[in-house]
């Protein structure tokens, strides 16, 4: 690069050529619905006021720190995959030798590349790009049928709610009734519409039409359906007609609309029912933050209908978690291993009967025998979250034996696995035992915040009374940016306007 304005092109190009290559050597790892995780990463970190471009102009190399976040790395990488998807793969590739014959040993900066991309493709892609980096924020396409054209509109999304001005060239992916009917369309304007005629099959009730925009989740944008068309890629969901990645991008841009509140709470219920059964990793890994954040929110949103919403979400997570079980099995996929603790733990947190018990029963054979295979390290945390799950002040035993594991243990991770769980429980008087913990040599300064992690949305009041009498301790004690951990993992907890006005007062 010419200049630190120019970082994202280092670092954005190297997070998405890191994931080609990868593609490349391992196609069965399908790393590329993994790089979705960079994407929403990015999108919820751009869909804030307070976001910045991709380019950020820098006028002294002591101001680069504030560049090297997910906007430089993720969001860039997912403009690059975004414009090779629109170019094709063959096209850009060439075009990129071109470029790296031109600037070799050499520095070039970002309008270089787009000048020699849109001389090798005779594709507007100085235009077209300029509107990614050079501005915050992103779209949401509004997708309505009307005969047989889709009707498109674009506005800039932002999580608040709020309506923002900024105007994209918006390249977008379509597939119709089938992944082998795509097309391509650039969106230069507000609103257009795009001609699908007959081929996205019937629309009849009970027909297989259906129709996605952004396929595989290549742009950086969201996308909003009307009923008709929602109800038909619901449909396509439930009949397994969608990839991996239109798995993921589906529900993640509904719990975005759900929060920014463009969409109901119900509709989000409704599609995610459409993933019980579910068996891929990725497409689950999503389905739990997501369900980890209607847990928390419901709390406080519809408390007389949490116990229930608890119960709808056990059911989505509960099948695939019962056919992994929890003990591993010869020949299994990377991903099943990854995913086995990743469900465990969710079941467990939404108060599951069944794996909380199992999860008690493997660990109190663990504490007589440290080297059973009942509880190997993957499913070790899904047990110790079980076994916090009974403990209080005049039941103590699980807690006490946790805490012999921690000042045991020779092995560091294992130790800092104890402490992320010694706060996970209701009990206030075990809370507070655990909190004060950070004020003393038994937990390093700079292990706080993962102790502060584990504690639960039930003991959210609990905590922030905590944080509040040992403000002037804290401040004294943490230093920089060690105190932003209090506030960021408390705070978050409580999702009520009453409690916002509250914390924004102290």
């Amino acid at each position: 690069m010419e200049w630190w304005t120019h970082l994202w092109l280092n670092e954005g190009f190297a997070t998405w050529v890191s994931h080609l290559a990868v593609d490349s050597f391992f196609p069965q790892w399908n790393i590329w619905t993994q790089f979705l995780d960079s994407t929403t990463t990015a999108l919820r970190l751009d869909s804030l006021e307070a976001s910045h471009p991709i380019e950020v102009e820098i006028h002294h190399a002591s101001e680069v720190d504030q560049i090297f976040d997910a906007i430089s790395y993720d969001k860039g990488a997912s403009v690059i995959r975004m414009l090779q998807s629109y170019l094709g793969a063959e096209r850009f590739q060439k075009a990129m030798a071109s470029y790296m014959k031109k600037y070799a040993f050499s520095n070039a900066k970002t309008e270089d590349l787009w000048a020699v991309l849109e001389k090798e493709t005779g594709e507007p892609v100085k235009d077209l790009m300029t509107t990614w980096t050079k501005q915050k924020g992103y779209p949401v396409i509004n997708a309505k049928i009307k005969g047989d054209d889709i009707e498109i509109e674009q506005a800039q999304f932002l999580l608040d709610g709020s309506s923002g001005s900024g105007m994209w060239i918006v390249p977008i992916t379509s597939g119709c009734g089938a992944y082998d009917t795509q097309k391509k369309f650039l969106l230069k304007l507000k609103r257009d519409k795009m001609v699908i005629g007959s081929q996205c099959g019937d629309r009849k009730k009970g027909g297989n039409f259906w129709t996605k925009l952004n396929i595989n989740g290549t742009g950086f944008y969201r996308v909003k359906y009307d009923d008709e068309l929602a109800a038909a890629l619901q449909n396509a969901l439930e009949t397994k007609k969608l990839s991996l990645m239109d798995k993921i991008g589906t529900v993640d841009d509904l719990y975005a609309l759900s929060i920014a509140r463009q969409q109901t709470f119900a509709s989000l219920l409704r599609l995610l029912y459409g993933y019980r059964g579910e068996a891929d990793y990725s497409v689950l890994s999503h389905i739990n933050t997501v369900t980890t954040s209607i847990a928390k929110v419901s709390a406080d949103a519809t408390p007389a209908l949490a116990g229930d919403i608890k119960q709808l979400l056990i059911k989505i997570l509960l099948s695939p978690a019962e056919k992994l079980g929890w003990d591993p099995k010869k020949g299994e996929s990377h991903l099943d291993v990854m995913l086995r603790p990743l469900l465990l733990t969710a079941l467990v947190q939404l108060g599951h009967g069944k794996t909380i018990n199992e999860g008690v029963r493997r660990f109190n054979i663990f504490t007589r025998d440290r080297g059973t295979s009942l509880l190997p390290p993957d499913t070790r945390k899904a047990a110790y979250l079980a076994v916090m799950q009974n403990v209080s002040s005049s039941n103590r035993s699980g807690y006490d034996a946790l805490r012999k594991i921690y000042k045991e243990s020779a092995e560091g991770e294992e130790r800092l696995q104890v402490l992320g769980i010694l706060s996970s429980c209701r009990d206030k008087g075990i809370v507070l035992e655990s909190l004060n913990l950070i004020f003393t040599s038994e937990v390093r300064n700079q292990d706080a915040y993962i102790l502060l992690r584990g504690i639960q949305p039930e003991a959210r009041e609990i905590s922030w009374n905590w944080l509040k009498e040992n403000w002037e301790l804290i401040s004294k004690t943490f230093a920089g940016s060690l105190i932003t951990d209090f506030v960021e993992t408390i705070v978050p907890l409580f999702t009520s306007n009453e409690k916002a006005a509250e914390i924004s007062k102290f």
